[in-house]
């Protein structure tokens, strides 16, 4: 159950937000500060899955051989084969395109090596490289928890954002997405809630509203 003050900003940015003719997306900014973020171990970089879901559609690939391929092909968005990585390997426009449409990307274990040599200097920059999978994992089961995962990324900036959820979904459910990323926030940062500036809240095209 989250904050009853989370639930009442994330209430006050949907009633606040005008009526718009497309579904609207509801995002988190969050500002840190007494934080060195030149130094990469103090940036932030995780995977968080929302218990409500994103709201929106999430793209994910997969790249996987036989009965995994088979499997995925139920609930990927697209499902790559290794004659298929090194295409990509060889065509780096085609392979820029891929990894900007894709959110997330998976990857049977033993293809991660040779992601890394075809793919490698395009995914590793935007922060795309993929999940591993190992072989006792349920690629369908990874999938199916990916397309509720989130990425939290500062980089070396002060402010990010992250997607909670789409304005037609209930207040609550939203706080409920932000409270687990807030939680985990102050778990990974070096002095926990004393490292979060702000956090603001708001759809698309809605003014930002406080959280804490």
């Amino acid at each position: 159950m989250a904050d009853t003050d989370i639930e009442e900003a994330v209430r006050r940015a949907l009633e606040d937000a005008p009526e718009r003719n497309f579904r609207e997306t509801v995002d988190l900014a969050v500002n840190l500060r007494d934080i060195d973020l030149n130094d990469p171990s103090n940036r932030i970089d995780e995977s968080v899955v929302l218990p409500s879901g994103t709201g929106q559609e999430t793209n994910i690939v997969v790249f996987a051989e036989g009965e995994t391929a088979v499997r995925a092909e139920d609930v990927a968005d697209d499902v790559l084969d290794e004659d298929d990585l090194e295409d990509l390997g060889d065509d780096s426009d085609a392979a820029k395109d891929l990894a900007d449409a894709t959110d997330f990307f998976v990857a049977e274990a033993s293809l991660m090596q040779d992601i890394g040599r075809y793919l490698g200097t395009v995914l590793g920059p935007r922060g795309k490289m993929p999940t591993p999978l190992q072989p006792d994992d349920d690629v369908v089961e990874t999938v199916n928890r990916m397309k509720n995962t989130v990425q939290l990324r500062s980089g070396e900036r002060r402010t990010f954002h992250s997607r909670v959820g789409a304005a037609d979904m209930s207040a609550e459910d939203i706080a409920d997405n932000i409270d687990v990323i807030v939680r985990r926030l102050h778990a990974n940062l070096e002095k926990g809630p004393l490292n979060v500036d702000s956090i603001y809240v708001k759809t698309t095209m809605g003014p930002a509203v406080e959280v804490a």
